[in-house]
């Protein structure tokens, strides 16, 4: 497990990183350093007491125990082929992107031997984006997901652990790379994708002094970075597509119970969704 004192970097000061940076700063963690190519969002975290020093060079890697990677998924694979050089050997890498498999396989064939990848996923995002909604209070009502590979030694899976713990998330799991995209297409990418869809159904602009809570949470991820998604999307599109099918079906069958005027047919639909949304709800 990584020491309070020991170096640990942060790659990418956005919401993600933010947090992370306040949530172990909080945690007691001495030795953060937090890099960014934007310059106010290391200025932010400095002046913040988050990190204990910041930079806009990669070269700020050096002599880090632990790296943490909070940066979009293609652009962290093309930091690690230009940067890994900078990493020190021995020395620990994660991250936080929304899909595994592809970026997994990338990385592994061409990481250094002497460095180890494991990789997480914090079920904690937002909709905004930047490191203005940086909020690591968030953490202790989500999840957070380790997806290691035969290769990842328990050290490294302990590490996770201590760092999960430490920035207080609410709940600990393990997934296979595939289990974990599987299980990320239907809770987070098809809602995205249900969210949007319903947002662009018809202009609705001219509703919005109508609109009661149920419209308001339903489409509150409709509020997307249209930058991350799409490749998130495509990343995963096997996945996606399979569920994006399924979901139509469901809806197919539905308008058909409303044509057919079958309302015991809808009635089993509710009760049966009741009963699995309460497996959801978390009490307080």
């Amino acid at each position: 497990m990584t020491a309070k004192d020991a170096r640990i970097s942060i790659l990418g000061l956005g919401v993600l990183g933010g947090s992370y940076a306040q949530a172990l700063s909080a945690a007691g963690y001495t030795n953060l350093c937090g890099i960014d190519i934007n310059e106010e969002y290391v200025s932010i975290a400095l002046e913040q007491g988050w990190i204990q020093e910041g930079s806009v060079s990669a070269e700020a890697v050096a002599d880090s125990e632990l790296v943490i990677s909070c940066l979009y998924p293609s652009i962290f694979v093309d930091w690690l082929k230009t940067n890994q050089d900078r990493l020190t050997p021995g020395s620990l890498l994660t991250d936080v992107t929304g899909v595994k498999r592809s970026v997994m396989d990338e990385i592994h064939t061409f990481l250094r031997k002497d460095v180890e990848y494991i990789a997480c996923h914090p079920m904690a995002g937002r909709e905004s984006k930047g490191i203005h909604y940086a909020d690591a209070g968030r953490f202790s009502s989500a999840n957070f997901i380790i997806v290691p590979t035969e290769e990842n030694t328990e050290y490294a899976k302990d590490t996770m652990i201590s760092l999960a713990k430490d920035m207080n998330f609410a709940n600990i799991s393990f997934l296979s790379p595939e289990e974990h995209d599987r299980m990320i297409s239907y809770l987070s990418q098809l809602t995205h994708v249900i969210a949007v869809s319903l947002m662009n159904t018809n202009d609705n602009t001219h509703l919005v002094k109508y609109t009661g809570d149920s419209f308001r949470d339903l489409t509150r991820i409709a509020k997307i970075n249209e930058e991350m998604w799409p490749e998130l999307f495509l990343l995963n599109r096997d996945y996606l597509i399979q569920d994006i099918d399924s979901f139509i079906v469901e809806l197919s069958r539905f308008r058909d119970m409303i044509a057919s005027s079958d309302v015991e047919g809808m009635k089993q639909k509710m009760i049966q969704s009741t009963e699995r949304r309460k497996l959801f709800d978390v009490e307080n």
